[in-house]
């Protein structure tokens, strides 16, 4: 009953089971520039950028309408994130918090990882599923990885 409710890494870990760090698996540094970004920066990034392509919609595009602005805050993060990413790796965002998006290699990462990335991450679902390294689907469907710079 222990083990079940402790979870299935802390009954690994008694039977031997060595995790390491995040990122260690992927060959990243565990601190510093280059090393694994954790939930939390990554949430916020979010959010900062779900803020901003809101704001975008409701004063740009939709004049002060909130019902048209709502229909319009996903479209404009999408294609916000999708041209940011595509051209410097990085959004509004991920910068504030320190972060940018690579590929495993360390490289930048194409422009249909970039794509196939954000509609994944629009989906929702994808970007929620995390590994033991917190890489969401929607990044190791392309091969990338989200590192503090």
């Amino acid at each position: 009953m222990g083990s079940w409710l402790e979870g299935p890494k802390a009954a690994a870990e008694r039977m031997g089971a060595d995790f390491g760090y995040r990122g260690e698996r992927l060959g990243r540094p565990q601190q510093g520039s280059g090393a694994v970004a954790g939930p939390g920066r990554r949430i916020g990034a979010l959010f900062a950028d779900g803020w901003i392509a809101s704001l975008i919609a409701f004063g740009l595009l939709a004049h002060g309408d909130p019902a048209k602005a709502n229909l319009l805050s996903l479209p404009v993060f999408f294609a916000m994130s999708a041209l940011l990413l595509a051209t410097t790796g990085t959004t509004i965002g991920k910068r504030l918090f320190g972060l940018r998006v690579v590929r495993l290699d360390g490289g930048r990462a194409t422009i249909p990882q970039v794509l196939l990335r954000t509609v994944l991450l629009c989906l929702v679902v994808p970007a929620a599923v995390w590994d033991r390294d917190t890489r969401g689907l929607h990044d190791k469907a392309v091969a990338t990885v989200e590192v503090r710079i």
